[in-house]
C-alpha cells in the first residue's frame, strides 16, 4: 500500500457544525484540547462553532462527536460533514495556504 493511501486510511476527517445556547460557543471552542480535535472556531452565521475532528475509524469519530460534543449541555444542534477526500498534509500547496492563514 502506498504512503498516500495509508495516510488517507488512518485520517478520517469530519467537520462538525454546531449551534449552541446563546453566548456559550467559547466552551465548545475550548474542546480543541480533546484528543482528535484538530481545530475549533467560533463563527458567525447559522452555526456558532465549527470543529474539525480526525480519527482512525468511524467508530472513534462517532465516539468523539457523540460523547464530547453532542452530549455537551450547551449544544442545541449539530450537523456533521465527513470529508471524502483530503490531501496529505505534506502537500506544498496546503502548507502555503496554512502559512497564509497563520499570518
Amino acid at each position: 500500500m502506498s504512503a498516500t493511501k495509508d495516510l488517507r486510511k488512518k485520517a478520517l476527517r469530519a467537520f462538525v457544525l454546531i449551534r449552541t445556547k446563546p453566548g456559550t460557543s467559547e466552551e465548545i471552542v475550548r474542546s480543541r484540547r480533546i484528543k482528535g480535535v484538530k481545530m475549533a472556531n467560533s463563527v458567525l452565521g447559522r452555526y456558532d462553532a465549527v470543529v474539525v475532528i480526525e480519527a482512525g475509524s468511524l467508530r472513534e469519530l462517532q465516539k468523539i462527536i457523540y460523547e464530547m460534543i453532542e452530549q455537551h449541555p450547551n449544544v442545541v444542534h449539530t450537523e456533521t460533514l465527513i470529508s471524502i477526500f483530503h490531501p496529505p498534509s505534506s502537500n506544498p500547496q496546503h502548507e502555503d495556504e496554512k502559512q497564509m492563514m497563520e499570518g
